[in-house]
């Protein structure tokens, strides 16, 4: 899948942005990449990054800027039959089930020099269509309060804090019904 980006957005009307699941030569990236996004308390850790995109490849896609071949963004789950993110879920990857039915979203970055044009957006509706197609319930996030409208945007319901404490952080807790 692609995201057309409009000429206001790029300067150009040509695709500027490829969003697809991540590949394997892409994972050290995609690592550096958390590193950037987050603060060190939040961020996973490489070696979890690396499991995440090894293990559950399919739940993990990235947006790759077509001019330089880099990763822009990207964004990450984990499968469950539970309906609550807990903290386990970010740092023990064999908590993914294929089966399940509902997706923990645990990581959706933009790099700095690509904020502010909606890529977050474009990626989280990609991962909402893929993740319909695959029959699912229900996508879990947690979110810091200056994150909580964004989602909503997205079509996202806030409901209410977490009992995470991930990163020694307050976090709202968000689903998606699909």
């Amino acid at each position: 899948m692609t995201v057309k980006t409009t000429e206001k957005e790029s300067g150009r009307t040509e695709e500027r942005f490829e969003i697809r699941l991540i590949r394997r030569p892409e994972v050290r990236e995609a690592a550096e990449a958390e590193r950037l996004c987050f603060p060190p308390n939040e961020a996973g850790a490489k070696e979890v990054v690396r499991d995440r995109a090894f293990l559950a490849g399919e739940q993990f896609l990235v947006a790759v800027d077509r001019e330089t071949g880099k990763i822009a963004g990207y964004l990450n789950g984990l499968v469950t039959e539970e309906s609550t993110l807990r903290d386990e879920f970010f740092k023990q990857t064999e908590l993914h089930d294929p089966r399940g039915v509902n997706v923990m979203i645990l990581s959706l970055g933009v790099l700095p020099e690509y904020r502010r044009q909606g890529l977050a957006s474009e990626l989280m509706a990609c991962y909402v269509r893929q993740e319909r197609e695959r029959g699912r319930r229900m996508l879990v996030l947690t979110c810091l309060e200056e994150k909580v409208e964004m989602y909503r945007k997205m079509g996202f319901e806030d409901k209410g804090m977490s009992q995470s404490c991930w990163g020694g952080e307050s976090w709202h807790e968000m689903t998606y019904i699909l």
